[in-house]
């Protein structure tokens, strides 16, 4: 399908050039980074910007590192680069997982990580691994720069708190301090290329402190906090993990549409959190599946 909408294009030769666009043409721009949503919506007519930005060339973008426990993710890395990094796996395996069921081998060849926070889909699969690590996201306008915290920034479905002047610099987030076991379970209709129906990642430190976070199961990815203040300091086990559940499900606000019903997903995710829950404990004790086994649905 050809792109039918007409718009300028801008290269810019570094980042205040590129601001400098978007300060002039505020809602009327659009950035272009990996390209994977704004491509398609191009060709299908759901965007209609008056001028396409290209940062895909801009260094200061760029760059996956992990300094004084801080792991930064330049808005121009991509799933694969976050995949092929020992860093991300030894320090964030959830990340890394969640990172390796994201589409396909050629989407994460040129999505990036920035961008699949950007699009604000309920079911961005780098979302619960994000939250539960409290990750800010590190935005500059030509007016200056800001944090945003990851919990603040999904403001409604394909919505975020990014101004129309800004642009994503990088995405960042802290080393736990203590040790964890983690799994980010993904409800898929088929192995392969797919949407969550729903995702839900659970967390669990040496403490016996808990970690929640869902997409595809509400309007906005988000953290489960009241199943997380059920489960601190409690062991898994069959009756905390029946109860964790109902919790969940009073936490999550679900839709019927054409990948799923609202009661399937409910259902679903009861058992999804069981086998996060699961999973992510045998983990911590050394034993159970490898990081990207065993957690597709």
């Amino acid at each position: 399908m050809p792109i039918a909408t007409q718009f300028e294009y801008v290269k810019p030769s570094g980042l205040d050039e590129a601001l400098q666009a978007l300060a002039m043409y505020k809602e009327k721009a659009r950035p272009l980074a990996g390209g994977t949503d704004l491509i398609v919506h191009l060709k299908e007519g759901f965007a209609r910007p008056e001028v396409v930005v290209d940062v895909k060339g801009l260094k200061e973008l760029s760059g996956l590192s992990l300094k004084n426990g801080v792991l930064r993710a330049g808005a121009l890395v991509t799933f694969a680069e976050l995949l092929e990094s020992a860093a991300v796996k030894k320090n964030f395996p959830d990340l890394w997982e969640a990172a390796g069921t994201v589409a396909s081998t050629g989407v994460r060849n040129r999505a990036t990580l920035a961008g699949n926070i950007c699009s604000a889909v309920p079911s961005a699969d780098s979302a619960p691994p994000l939250l539960a690590h409290d990750a800010v996201v590190r935005v500059r306008s030509h007016s200056g720069e800001r944090l945003i915290s990851i919990h603040e920034w999904f403001t409604g479905p394909k919505r975020t708190a990014l101004g129309p002047d800004e642009l994503v610099v990088s995405v960042e987030m802290a080393v736990p301090a203590k040790k964890y076991g983690a799994c980010y379970m993904k409800l898929s209709r088929y192995d392969g290329e797919d949407l969550a129906q729903g995702g839900v990642e659970a967390a669990v430190f040496t403490d016996h402190n808990y970690r929640v976070a869902f997409c595809a199961l509400g309007p906005v990815p988000a953290r489960a906090l009241k199943t997380e203040a059920y489960l601190k300091g409690k062991k898994v086990t069959e009756q905390t993990v029946k109860r964790a559940g109902d919790i969940l499900a009073g936490e999550i606000s679900p839709i019927t549409d054409i990948r799923s019903s609202k009661e399937y997903r409910l259902h679903m995710a009861r058992i999804m959190l069981g086998r996060a829950l699961e999973t992510a404990v045998s983990r911590l004790s050394g034993r159970g599946p490898r990081y990207g086994e065993g957690n597709i649905c």
